[in-house]
């Protein structure tokens, strides 16, 4: 018989990675904008970009490949966009200060911490380290290790699992539907924080248990701390 992990009670707090804890998609667009740019795609633009916001980058790469013609192997573009991504945010990551803070504080009082993140294994490591948040969140699943990413639950159940927790008594913050998509499918709490403001409106997002409508610059700290512990805020909608 197989024995089932032994479960904590929550709160168990998991961050998705990019646009929610670190402002790495700039870094994600200037990664895919070059790879593309070897295979005769000049108008890859931001705008283009946003549409993957919150994808996987094999999901991503996958739908670009037929897109755009590419006969090359997806494994290749991989490898190849995960390369630039790794050269580019290992120069410069940005942490959203008040998520900083955020971390801090749940670090200090005791909270379970993970990543969940559709980048790859190596990508969630680099930027974690060059941060300075593999201090604080040392456990991270990539949905590479998982069967299918977001909008499907895997990668949240396997960092709920990893933590030995249930996922009803998860919280996931992130900043783009699929995310909180996955996050209800996996039955877990969702902090939302969009970082397309004009994405605030999705049923995936209006379904949160705590809207942040304006995005980052709308995010505080102590209002997702309070929620968190189960104290009342106020502003966060």
């Amino acid at each position: 018989m197989t024995s089932r992990p032994v479960t904590t009670p929550g709160p168990h707090v998991i961050f998705d990675l990019d646009g929610t804890l670190v402002d790495s998609e700039p870094n994600y667009y200037e990664a895919g904008r070059r790879l593309l740019a070897r295979y005769g795609v000049r108008d890859f633009d931001w705008e283009a970009h946003t549409r993957f916001i919150g994808i996987g980058t094999r999901e991503t790469l996958t739908v670009l490949r037929a897109e755009y013609g590419i006969d090359a192997p997806v494994e290749e573009l991989l490898a190849g966009k995960n390369a630039l991504y790794l050269e580019l945010a290992g120069a410069s990551t940005e942490v959203f200060p008040q998520m900083r803070v955020l971390v801090e504080r749940l670090y200090a009082a005791g909270v379970p911490m993970a990543v969940a993140s559709g980048s790859s294994r190596a990508a969630i490591g680099a930027v974690l380290a060059v941060t300075g948040l593999d201090a604080y969140i040392p456990l991270y699943v990539s949905a590479e290790e998982v069967a299918r990413g977001k909008p499907e639950p895997d990668v949240f159940l396997e960092a709920a699992r990893r933590m030995g927790a249930a996922p009803a008594d998860c919280v996931v913050l992130e900043d783009a539907p699929p995310g909180a998509a996955a996050a209800h499918a996996a039955g877990m709490r969702c902090f939302a924080v969009p970082y397309v403001p004009e994405t605030a409106s999705d049923p995936a997002f209006e379904a949160a248990d705590l809207l942040f409508a304006g995005g980052q610059s709308a995010f505080t700290a102590d209002a997702a701390y309070r929620r968190l512990l189960g104290r009342p805020g106020s502003g966060e909608r």
